[in-house]
């Protein structure tokens, strides 16, 4: 999301009407809303996968290995040890949208908090927040999710810390961005002459104003952070074996590529529906929340 369209959707004071505007152009959104679908069925699928998954994800047998899709009793074929895929890429659904989900909403909490003291405060406070904030611009995110996951070690938790780090700048940023836009208007000016604190011109003026655009722009980094944990995964760098994740998949279905391609690119598929998913989420409802559209 670019910076005019960010101050534009800072610049008027948020209302309730504002708000079911907001939820009413959204659900006239088709796209959007078949997203939203996705992402829900995603998400149940997740929460409901011991009951609905027909096998055990971690039993497999050489004998059946590399099963094509449509085999009796395994629908969506076998992997490199048996197991059944289909089971496999259900379980996955948790720890790939754990890995995508939970670092961006860390990121949202503490990158927001960063960018509105910077903005709303401004002067030395904002130098030194945000020239710290620029340090991580300066490597891509890859990389540096690369080298902090090599730093502190393969596994879920490190995995899950090096995405949240990855991501704390760009939410701040784009926080300082709004807040900065929001504090020199009008109403803001008049709450601060009428002897209001700090804390008060924050919590009414400042804060509703400002979180609807970076949670919009946070939506649309749940889409990198799956493609980044996955990558970790298939380097070895995030999930460790046996766990079910899709870019663990990915990784050790890689030789199968030759003797079952459709099996192998079931992962990937995954990864690329729920990414693009998110992804038009999130342009659904910035077009949504965009008064001048």
């Amino acid at each position: 999301m670019s910076a005019a369209a960010l101050d534009s959707l800072a610049t008027i004071e948020k209302s309730p009407g504002y708000w079911s505007g907001v939820m009413r152009r959204f659900r006239r959104d088709p796209v959007a809303m078949l997203a939203l679908a996705i992402i829900l069925g995603l998400v149940l699928m997740a929460i409901f996968a011991p009951w609905i998954a027909p096998n055990d994800p971690y039993r497999g047998q050489m004998l059946r290995r590399l099963r094509p899709m449509g085999t009796p009793g395994f629908p969506l074929g076998t992997d490199e040890l048996g197991r059944d895929m289909l089971t496999r890429l259900i379980y996955g659904a948790r720890l790939s949208l754990l890995m995508g989900v939970t670092p961006v909403i860390i990121a949202f909490f503490i990158g927001s908090a960063i960018g509105i003291a910077a903005g709303y405060v401004g002067g030395w406070l904002n130098t030194v927040l945000m020239r710290t904030v620029d340090v991580f611009f300066a490597f891509p995110s890859v990389l540096l999710a690369i080298a902090l996951s090599g730093a502190l070690g393969a596994g879920i938790f490190n995995g899950l810390l090096s995405l949240t780090i990855v991501f704390v700048p760009p939410i701040a940023r784009i926080a300082e961005s709004v807040t900065t836009a929001v504090r020199k208007i009008e109403y803001v000016e008049a709450a601060r002459a009428s002897g209001a604190s700090s804390f008060t011109i924050v919590r009414v003026h400042v804060l509703g104003n400002v979180i609807g655009p970076i949670f919009v722009y946070a939506t649309g980094l749940i889409s990198v952070s799956l493609i980044l944990a996955s990558g970790l995964s298939f380097l070895g760098l995030g999930v460790k074996p046996p766990e079910p994740e899709w870019g663990l998949m990915l990784n050790t279905l890689r030789n199968a590529i030759y003797v079952q391609p459709w099996v192998a690119a079931l992962p990937g598929a995954m990864i690329f529906i729920t990414s693009i998913s998110f992804n038009l989420l999130s342009d659904g409802l910035r077009s949504a929340m965009d008064l001048k559209a």
